[in-house]
């Protein structure tokens, strides 16, 4: 019997009010996702790649269709459920790294950790992710004295410090440069490598020769190839 994917969503629908007026921002969705798999989800700006991500995350509820991520009906789970469901296994990476100024690289990612009431060999677990990432030399750094590539780099290394079985990426490298863009890409593809499932949403087309699937939105449909 063949594995059961890590996400299985089947005519997603989304529906989103803007002032008086109703818009769909999915329209009859499918995706499938297998376990270590790299996935794209690609489209321009209002395409409704973030809406989707947000729905596979358990952030945001369709209004029809089925959605299970790791064998679960997400929908269908009580909200703390839910809630721990991501704090454990879901990985996210914004378009901005969303660092805590204040803080040092080592303490961005101890947090996530913190989080989730997870206090076991948390410096052990930092230095790794931080290496994993490259950054094992800038642990003591706080993020005003990190490039940009060094903060998206942190955000990664929050995410995967609590091992989650799946990462989700919104536009990861919109806000780089081409060859800063390209490490991160490459880090990102390392995770999916290691075991780590991946969806990444993004209009850089540049991704897809990482990728091992494409999905194409366009107005919130699945595009004809």
């Amino acid at each position: 019997m063949s594995e059961a994917p890590v996400i299985d969503a089947r005519g997603v629908v989304k529906r989103i009010r803007v002032g008086r007026h109703v818009q769909t921002a999915l329209d009859g969705v499918d995706l499938r996702v297998r376990r270590g798999e790299f996935s794209l989800v690609l489209g321009r700006s209002g395409s409704g790649k973030t809406t989707l991500l947000t729905i596979l995350g358990g952030l945001l509820a369709p209004d029809e269709g089925q959605v299970h991520v790791l064998g679960q009906d997400i929908a269908a789970m009580r909200p703390r459920d839910r809630r721990s469901l991501i704090r454990q296994e879901v990985g996210w990476v914004f378009q901005t790294a969303g660092l805590v100024p204040s803080l040092l690289a080592s303490e961005n990612v101890a947090f996530a950790l913190y989080m989730n009431g997870d206090d076991a060999d948390v410096d052990a677990r930092v230095a790794e992710a931080l290496r994993r990432v490259g950054l094992g030399a800038r642990a003591r750094h706080r993020t005003d004295e990190l490039s940009g590539g060094e903060q998206q780099r942190v955000a990664l290394a929050r995410a995967l410090v609590k091992s989650p079985a799946l990462l989700l990426a919104d536009e990861p490298t919109s806000q780089l440069d081409a060859e800063t863009s390209r490490s991160v890409v490459q880090l990102i593809k390392d995770v999916s490598l290691a075991g780590t499932t991946v969806v990444v949403a993004t209009h850089d087309e540049a991704l897809e020769e990482v990728a091992d699937s494409v999905t194409r939105l366009e107005d919130g449909r699945i595009a004809s190839n």
